[in-house]
């Protein structure tokens, strides 16, 4: 990856190009890969490479993914990988206007959308993760009486867990530490409502 950095996206046609369903689904298939080429991630979405293509290319006017060194010796293969370690995506840099809040609030319901169907995928396949994955596997939902200060101290702290975890887990992958490795996703709501 480029940039080490997470990429806050603020601008309206960055957050609709990510937010087409099938983009999003490359750009995490892609951010999970680290580097890949159109055709292998066609064969995990079972779409025709050229489409794939198309969309990759679509997101890297965009600055979200950018070309990647070859990893073979084919000069016809173009590898990508994602220009920044992750993006995000906050409601306030969206407020300003009618159409970005309306764009703000689709992309937030697709980005629940494809988290649910991973979630659910998961569910579907449980019995074939074995008890070792299906006992560390963590599905709860925490109701509390907070302030909004302390809900984003509850954010913040937890923002500083996950990247605990996350360079831990790349480090010792890196020092040769793969095998029982698979990918992992955290999803984590915080959000205020009434009964």
């Amino acid at each position: 990856m480029a940039s080490k950095e997470n990429r806050r996206i603020t601008e309206l046609g960055t957050l609709k190009a990510l937010a087409h369903p099938l983009r999003l689904k490359l750009y995490r298939l892609l951010f999970v890969a680290e580097v890949a080429t159109a055709s292998h991630l066609a064969e995990q979405v079972d779409e025709a490479v050229s489409l794939v293509s198309y969309h990759l290319r679509k997101l890297a006017e965009h600055g979200l993914i950018e070309e990647a060194e070859p990893r073979s010796g084919d000069a016809r293969e173009r590898w990508w990988q994602p220009a920044s370690d992750g993006v995000s995506v906050r409601d306030e840099d969206f407020q300003d206007a009618p159409e970005k809040v309306a764009a703000h609030l689709a992309a937030s319901r697709l980005f629940l959308e494809q988290r649910s169907e991973m979630y659910l995928t998961y569910l579907d396949e449980r019995a074939h993760w074995g008890p070792e994955w299906n006992e560390a596997a963590y599905d709860g939902e925490s109701l509390f009486r907070l302030t909004a200060a302390e809900l984003a101290d509850l954010k913040a702290e937890l923002q500083d867990l996950l990247k605990k975890y996350d360079e831990q887990g790349r480090a010792r992958e890196a020092a040769g530490g793969t095998e029982q490795r698979e990918n992992v996703a955290l999803h984590v709501y915080g959000f205020p409502f009434r009964v």
